[in-house]
């Protein structure tokens, strides 16, 4: 019986590739936040004054709240 071993690390198109694909997370990632911020902005735009007003709001909250959506 024959026995191979081998110390050898990650050859560096590994590391490429795995780099490569943190990238592509991170820009599905910051396109998923965007969008959902555009949702946000875009549901809170079609409430009315009032009804803004009643969950306590303003128009120029709408960005704010649209942006900081995920750190409450």
């Amino acid at each position: 019986m024959a026995v191979y071993d081998t110390n050898r690390t990650a050859p560096e198109s590994a590391i490429l590739f795995g780099r490569i694909g943190a990238a592509i997370c991170t820009v599905i990632s910051a396109v998923s936040v965007w969008n959902d911020a555009r949702i946000t902005r875009n549901a809170l735009s079609a409430l009315s004054d009032r009804e803004l007003e009643d969950i306590g709001l303003n128009r120029g909250e709408i960005d704010l709240i649209a942006h900081r959506k995920g750190s409450f």
